[in-house]
């Protein structure tokens, strides 16, 4: 219950504080809140942690030191380790919708157990990257903007289109 009040405050005041580039100061509060009283990552100065970044589940979710995350970045439940850059309007994935019975409804039949996706060191999403449930992003991948990741990323690749494809090793 205690969390839900700390998530509702998040919410209502510092995810909507301004962008790090007008005022850096609002970016050092973002972070100290998410590190200590959301207790989501360790506190690091170096970590941008942009407006409107909406944390769905923060039961299992893990950000690492020196990351980047961009305005509008929706984030179900995921493992993000350090120095990852996440570009704007990303969406990563840890449950979907239940549709295998087809005599009910897919909005009647509830979420898929939470996979959380893991997104490895150093990693760059583009923006308007889709992280589908349970998918690993290599160390030192690029994921090309539009890319929906529907399987898992080598390291030190460069992927892109939808479904998400090898462009080439880095």
């Amino acid at each position: 219950m205690l969390q839900k009040i700390k998530l509702i405050f998040y919410y209502a005041f510092i995810q909507h504080l301004p962008h790090s580039r007008l005022i850096g100061f609002c970016n050092k509060i973002r972070v100290a809140y998410v590190a200590k009283v959301l207790k989501l990552m360790p506190y690091d100065s170096r970590t941008k942690l942009e407006p409107n970044v909406y944390l769905s589940n923060t039961l299992g979710t893990r950000i690492g030191v020196n990351c980047r995350i961009n305005e509008h970045v929706f984030i179900q439940q995921a493992i993000i380790e350090d120095e990852v850059l996440i570009a704007p309007h990303v969406a990563i994935l840890s449950t979907s919708h239940q549709h295998q019975k087809t005599d009910i409804s897919i909005v009647n039949q509830g979420d898929t157990k939470p996979q959380p996706p893991t997104i490895r060191k150093g990693a760059w999403l583009g923006r308007n990257v889709v992280i589908m449930p349970g998918v690993e992003i290599g160390e030192g991948a690029i994921v090309g903007a539009g890319a929906v990741v529907t399987k898992d990323v080598d390291a030190f690749t460069v992927v892109g289109g939808v479904p998400a494809k090898l462009i080439k090793k880095r």
